[in-house]
């Protein structure tokens, strides 16, 4: 085995990417990164039955978008390819054969028809039928018929399948890195089959044989193969190959009740369970999540870095990464943190930046002539609303009024802030900012509150109704920040507007 690390994802094209399978991707890769080793994608796509089309790209693209680069897989090829199992089919009958000639594995014959009966009768005198050793001299299989009866069956092409032919009476001891030393019983385990009538191996036979075949040196997945665990140290030894060392992720949880997260959790509760969106179901990305924001949640379920700490760029993460630091007990998902984490993340970031991303949302709602939707404009606003948002699409739900006069105002703020009065202070007020030159936001405020003091006014009476009839509500940053980026013209024919409105 190579002395390297090399780890591998090995998802199913049989839809959409789980975030649950991204973590399991995420863990994989900074278990390699920070050993310097390197991080595979295979496709395992034996099951053609349940292929679905798109759904290998999805994967691809979802780990992309995430910043979780294989160094091997599909598109990029390596001294250990192909990466698909469908195009190394042709490699597993002669493993499933050699291990028929060590004593290891065994023609099975019966039909699907005989083992439902047996089934049946079992469960007809309470038991459970399990095809191992306790029984398997009595089943139609290479086994219980002599060479002649089987090679008879071979040459007539008769359909079989290989199973693995568990031993009796034996102890194993598994290792899991996160989990422990755990025994079992070989008598409690039944003989899997590891080539199906087909011609096609079973998931069992193809990831043995494949992470052998790539040097696997950690095979780092979900708890739900924990089971699968016994069968695949013993395929190993059967095969006198060296096992790679395993660990068994813990589950990502529901945020409420018991069992694992669904996309039927996130239907009801209003969250994604994908990175990207798959058909009616939409993903982070489209949600508005920072990539860096979701690899750092996702990072955070089911590890534990010893600290407080809980903001972790990738390099980061790499550097501080190890598996005994995974938990053995599920991690409940929490979709008010996952927000947390990108309102953290939009904080950080530049407000250039933003204001790239929120630009394409405001040329949707306004012409590029608009004297707001210039890049230097943008950013200040992003700068006064941004530490409000969750999401960069928040800001345009923020700032609508900057673009969009008024054309109501909220009843509450009218019936608390329009007083008899309030017509003759704002016209007043027109004739103030009529006055002033620099309209910036400071030299403005003073202007403003010099001339409330001077004629004695309260300002309750004065910045509410300023406020009101320039957002149409009560609500916004600074007024004279929002004052200073609509300009003179705009402020002043909002507060005549609301005047005659108003009246």
């Amino acid at each position: 085995m190579s002395s390297k690390v090399r780890v591998r994802f090995a998802p199913s094209p049989t839809g959409p990417l789980h975030i649950g399978g991204v973590r399991t991707a995420l863990f994989n890769y900074l278990f390699a990164k920070k050993n310097g080793g390197d991080f595979i994608l295979r496709i395992e796509d034996t099951d053609q039955n349940r292929y679905v089309e798109g759904a290998e790209q999805y994967i691809i693209d979802s780990l992309n978008w995430c910043g979780i680069a294989f160094d091997e897989g599909p598109g990029k090829e390596g001294k250990f390819g192909p990466y698909r199992q469908s195009e190394r089919k042709h490699l597993y009958k002669e493993y499933a054969d050699e291990l028929i000639a060590n004593g290891k594995a065994y023609y099975a014959f019966d039909t699907a028809e005989s083992l439902d009966e047996h089934r049946k009768n079992h469960e007809a005198n309470g038991k459970t039928f399990i095809y191992n050793w306790h029984n398997r001299l009595k089943l139609n299989n290479s086994l219980a018929l002599s060479k002649e009866e089987v090679d008879t069956k071979l040459a007539n092409n008769e359909p079989f399948v290989i199973r693995f032919k568990t031993p009796e009476n034996e102890k194993l001891e598994l290792n899991d890195i996160i989990r422990g030393t755990m025994h079992i019983d070989t008598n409690v385990l039944d003989d899997k089959v590891l080539f199906k009538s087909d011609g096609m191996p079973t998931y069992h036979l193809a990831n043995i044989v494949d992470d052998h075949l790539m040097e696997i040196t950690h095979v780092i997945r979900g708890e739900e193969w924990l089971p699968s665990l016994a069968l695949h140290k013993q395929l190993y030894d059967a095969f006198g190959w060296q096992a790679p060392e395993f660990a068994h992720l813990p589950l990502i949880m529901k945020p409420v009740g018991k069992g694992k997260l669904s996309k039927r959790d996130g239907e009801k509760l209003g969250f994604p369970v994908f990175p990207l969106s798959w058909k009616e179901s939409t993903g982070y990305k489209e949600e508005g999540y920072f990539p860096e924001a979701v690899v750092n949640f996702l990072a955070l379920l089911g590890w534990n870095p010893g600290t407080e700490q809980e903001l972790f760029s990738l390099e980061q993460l790499i550097s501080e990464f190890s598996l005994e630091r995974v938990n053995k007990s599920g991690a409940r998902f929490d979709p008010d943190k996952t927000k947390w984490y990108n309102t953290q993340y939009l904080q950080a970031k530049d407000n250039a930046e933003i204001a790239t991303l929120l630009m394409p949302t405001i040329l949707s709602h306004v012409q590029e002539t608009h004297p707001l939707a210039k890049q230097e404009t943008v950013e200040r606003l992003v700068d006064l609303l941004k530490e409000r948002a969750t999401f960069v699409k928040d800001i345009w739900d923020l700032a609508d009024y900057f673009y969009v006069a008024p054309k109501e105002y909220a009843p509450k703020a009218v019936k608390k802030q329009w007083k008899e009065g309030t017509p003759d202070i704002l016209n007043q007020l027109v004739s103030v900012l009529e006055s002033i030159t620099d309209f910036s936001s400071i030299n403005t405020e003073t202007i403003v509150k010099e001339w409330i003091t001077d004629k004695e006014l309260s300002f309750g009476k004065v910045m509410p109704p300023f406020r009101l009839v320039l957002v149409g509500d009560m609500k916004g940053p600074h007024v004279f920040d929002i004052v200073e980026l609509l300009g003179k013209e705009e402020t002043i024919k909002r507060i005549q507007t609301a005047i005659d409105k108003l009246a």
